[in-house]
C-alpha cells in the first residue's frame, strides 16, 4: 500500500510540475537560469560576444550559437575562482566604462556607443596593460572557443561535414621504399 501511495504523489508531483510549467512564458522555459551569471550578466555576455561575432550573410552569430549560456556553464563549473573573479570584475568594467563615456551602463548605450567601448578596449589588444584590455583578451579568447565549439561554429561557419569514407586514399604512397 505504501508504494501505491508513494505513486500517487510522484503523479500528484508530475502533475503539478507540469501545470506550472505550462503557465510559464515560453521564453522562460527555453531560456534556462544561468549557472553563474546574473541574467543582467548574461544579457552583456550575450550582447558582447554577438559583437565579436556578428551574424552575417555565411552564419549566425554567437547569440544563435548560445556563447554566452556555454560561458556561463563553463564559469559555473570551474574551480578555479580566479576565473570567476575576473569575469565578475571585467563585466562590471565594462559597465563602468559605458557610464564613463556615455553616462549609462553597456546594454543601455546605442549600438555606435558600445561599439566605442569594446573597440577602446581591444585597441592594445596584442599587448594588453589596462584591466579592460585584460579582459577584452580572456572575452574574446573565451567567446571564439565558445562559437567554434558550437555546432552553428564548426558545421555553418567552417563548413565541417564531419568524417567521410574514402573510395581510395589519395595521399601519397610511402610504403614502395625508394
Amino acid at each position: 500500500m505504501d508504494n501505491a501511495d508513494l505513486s500517487r504523489r510522484d503523479l500528484l508531483k508530475l502533475g503539478a510540475a507540469a501545470t506550472v510549467a505550462a503557465s510559464l512564458p515560453i521564453d522562460a522555459l527555453a531560456q534556462p537560469a544561468p549557472t553563474f551569471f546574473t541574467r543582467d550578466e548574461l544579457a552583456l555576455v550575450d550582447e558582447l560576444s554577438e559583437m565579436i561575432i556578428p551574424t552575417d550573410e555565411h552564419s549566425p552569430g554567437a547569440k544563435a550559437a548560445k556563447v554566452a549560456a556555454y560561458i556561463d556553464s563553463q564559469l559555473g563549473e570551474a574551480f578555479d575562482e580566479k576565473d570567476k573573479t575576473t569575469w565578475r570584475g571585467g563585466l562590471k568594467l565594462v559597465d563602468q566604462l559605458s557610464r564613463d563615456a556615455n553616462g549609462k551602463p553597456f546594454l543601455q548605450a546605442t549600438p555606435e556607443q558600445r561599439l566605442a567601448v569594446l573597440t577602446g578596449m581591444a585597441a592594445n589588444e596584442q599587448k594588453p596593460e589596462k584591466p579592460e584590455e585584460h579582459f577584452f583578451v580572456e572575452l574574446k579568447a573565451r567567446v571564439v572557443h565558445a562559437y567554434y565549439t558550437s555546432e552553428i561554429g564548426i558545421k555553418q561557419e567552417m563548413e565541417y561535414k564531419g568524417n567521410s569514407y574514402l573510395a581510395e586514399f589519395v595521399g601519397t604512397d610511402v610504403s614502395a621504399g625508394g
